[in-house]
């Protein structure tokens, strides 16, 4: 039996983030009907953006702990928006020069062979795509016990932080392709970590004097794609938007919007 493939799409823009999750919610809520009236006709999606600047925080984390509203109002004060999610972890940092991908997956059928993935195992194969995208640049990367992607033990050059509700996934993984993210990262303790400091490609590959073209997100989609279905084993296509569609009209509506915006805040001077 052929394997339905995974529709993916690369916005141009930087978005809003609290406009991107009622994106995703929107999408997970189609996904959840289409599976309910026609079981096994999950369409899976994968989501690949970069966000306007923005600080956010896990579900752990809630407007009623004091710390969190003096960080919220501090960060704020920067030029960064900061917003409260369901997703794990804690407080990181999305923003312009980072890849951010969500997949809206079936785990029932979304793993290597159709298997039914865990949270567990879905989680490693996030992981394992983004260290076989670092290591198509040359990039190592080191063990770690905390959850994401480590270039040493106090370098971090991606998150991960999933939603899974009735096996369908939310949120997904970022990570930092120029050095703009790494600013907004010295302002905060990301992810709870201590000693921890942000990392990028463009950052490794200049400590390597390795740099030749200009580093930007959108050159990275492609291999990204590439490494994404052969971890998961899928094929990936592109959507399609001149045959239609709820999804694709709510995909567009996003587009519409971001253009619109326009610029966004840089990153913070020292």
């Amino acid at each position: 039996m052929t394997r339905s493939p995974i529709f993916y799409h690369f916005f141009r823009n930087p978005l809003p983030y609290t406009r991107t999750l009622a994106l995703q919610e929107h999408l997970h809520q189609i996904q959840l009907q289409r599976r309910r009236s026609l079981p096994g006709e999950t369409r899976d999606l994968l989501l690949l953006l970069e966000h306007r600047p923005v600080y956010t925080a896990g579900r752990r984390q809630t407007e009623h702990d004091e710390s969190v509203r003096g960080e919220r109002d501090r960060l704020i004060s920067l030029g960064a928006a900061f917003e409260l999610t369901k997703r794990g972890g804690e407080l990181t940092y999305h923003g312009p020069g980072q890849v951010v991908g969500y997949p809206l997956l079936d785990l029932s059928h979304a793993g290597p062979s159709s298997t039914t993935l865990s949270i567990r195992d879905y989680i490693c194969l996030l992981q394992r795509t983004l260290t076989s995208h670092l290591k198509a640049h040359k990039i190592s990367t080191s063990t770690s016990e905390h959850t994401g992607v480590f270039l040493d033990e106090s370098t971090k050059i991606a998150s991960i932080g999933v939603q899974v509700r009735h096996r369908l996934t939310t949120h997904g993984f970022a990570m930092n392709i120029t050095r703009e993210p790494e600013k907004w990262f010295e302002r905060v303790v990301a992810c709870g970590l201590v000693g921890v400091r942000a990392g990028s490609i463009e950052g490794a590959l200049e400590r390597q004097n390795r740099v030749q073209n200009e580093m930007t997100v959108a050159t990275e989609i492609p291999d990204l794609i590439k490494h994404f279905g052969k971890v998961f084993g899928r094929e990936l296509v592109e959507l399609d938007f001149g045959k239609g569609g709820e999804i694709e009209d709510a995909i567009q509506e996003m587009e519409k919007e971001a253009t619109e915006l326009g610029e966004w805040p840089r990153a913070p001077m020292e």
